[in-house]
């Protein structure tokens, strides 16, 4: 397990497909974590594992994935249904949450990546 801050964002792949939420597209576009290689090599990941990640929000299990230009700590989740399991769903007012600085762990997992479909049945 890694402690790690977690920014979520638009990926282009997130934003062309956000109109098909149910789509396999979808589900492929925003169902995922990446990390630094040094955190991917630390965890004994392998391209296609899944990782549970953990915060005081909530916690989901998406399919990791190496990003050697992104720093040792940080990880990334598109946004999504994905990252809003485990963002602070807070808005202070703005009627936006914070996507992006929430602390989390990350560990490996055999646990199953919900579909969005089921995701949204657990909600």
């Amino acid at each position: 397990m890694i402690e790690v801050e977690i920014i979520s964002g638009r990926t282009l792949d997130q934003g062309a497909t956000v109109e098909e939420k149910l789509t396999d597209e979808y589900f492929k576009a925003v169902n995922y974590c990446e990390l630094s290689e040094d955190d991917f090599n630390a965890l004994g990941l392998a391209e296609g594992d899944k990782v549970k990640i953990k915060t005081e929000f909530g916690e989901v299990v998406v399919f990791a994935v190496k990003n050697k230009d992104l720093q040792k700590g940080m990880a990334f989740i598109p946004m999504g249904p994905y990252a809003n399991m485990i963002i602070d769903p807070s808005t202070d007012g703005t009627g936006m949450p914070q996507f992006k600085g929430i602390k989390g762990v990350v560990e490996k997992t055999d646990e199953k990546v919900l579909t969005v479909k089921e995701l949204v049945e657990v909600i």
